[in-house]
């Protein structure tokens, strides 16, 4: 039976979709904090395949707690790929466009170099390194997560549009938006096709936070002349972004595999899904 980590959060909801009968254990039944209890309890649930879903995303609380995010994001990660090596069977694992430095103009691919700028992409990148040692191991990197089911970046932003007269919106960091649906799909289609290594996993088209944020807003029928672009420097993190992090696949073809579908086409089924489950409002 294929295990899924994280089954409360966006990909892992997503999965429940595709795979009601994987085993989707909660936070307080998989002990993430000791390679011990990590290797007891994969040794009890006996998975033919591992999708770890789990992940410390709190990009700028990572910054003062970098001990915590290494320890989900990395630590945990070489332990479940090494498990999964010496049982034989498929570890994924993701990853995200945060490992580059993002200060570039062409999209990155799979062999381009990484260079982390902030805590939560370091931990990432040790969690790749660890993963990749093992040859049945997938690392999949995404970017901009969005969805139908959870609390998300749209969902913020639906909800303060109808709120709020104006809204700024970083406008100068680039990437892709990734529906959590569309990235479980394409996961599955990656196992299918035995893919291992690193792979690039994204909708395609890049965008703005600002033209997603307007996008999303018009989508749902409000008023997106609320919404007004920004730069990085007036609303400044604790954690440094990326502010280009368009990510591009030089493998899909080779495994035939299909892209995932334009953000745009995705866009108005998450914009739905929020609205209908009153994450917006």
């Amino acid at each position: 039976m294929i295990l899924v980590t994280g089954e409360s959060g966006q990909l892992g909801t997503a999965f429940k979709e595709l795979l009601p009968d994987a085993l989707y254990p909660t936070q307080e039944a998989f002990d993430f904090t000791t390679a011990e209890s990590i290797e007891a309890a994969l040794g009890d649930m006996a998975p033919t395949a591992i999708i770890n879903c789990a992940a410390y995303t709190a990009v700028d609380a990572a910054e003062d707690d970098e001990a915590t995010a290494n320890l989900i994001n990395a630590v945990a990660v070489g332990e479940m790929a090494e498990f999964c090596a010496t049982q034989g069977i498929p570890f994924v694992t993701y990853s995200t466009d945060y490992v580059f430095a993002g200060n570039g103009t062409e999209p990155y691919v799979e062999s381009s170099p990484t260079d982390p700028i902030n805590a939560y992409g370091r931990s990432k990148r040790k969690g790749e390194l660890l993963a990749l040692a093992h040859p049945t191991s997938l690392v999949i990197r995404t970017s901009w997560l969005i969805s139908g089911t959870n609390p998300n970046f749209v969902a913020t932003m639906l909800r303060l549009a109808a709120t709020r007269d104006e809204l700024a919106v970083v406008a100068d960091q680039r990437g892709r938006p990734t529906v959590a649906a569309d990235l479980a799909l394409g996961t599955l289609h990656a196992m299918e096709a035995g893919a291992t290594g690193l792979l690039h996993l994204t909708n395609q088209g890049s965008t703005t936070w600002f033209e997603l944020a307007r996008t999303a807003v018009a989508d749902a029928g409000l008023d997106e002349t609320k919404i007004a672009p920004c730069s990085t420097a007036d609303y400044p993190t604790p954690a440094a972004r990326p502010a280009y992090s368009v990510l591009e696949s030089e493998r899909l073809e080779e495994l035939g595999i299909e892209p995932l579908p334009p953000w745009q086409e995705s866009l108005p089924g998450v914009v739905e899904g929020l609205l209908a489950r009153g994450l917006a409002g």
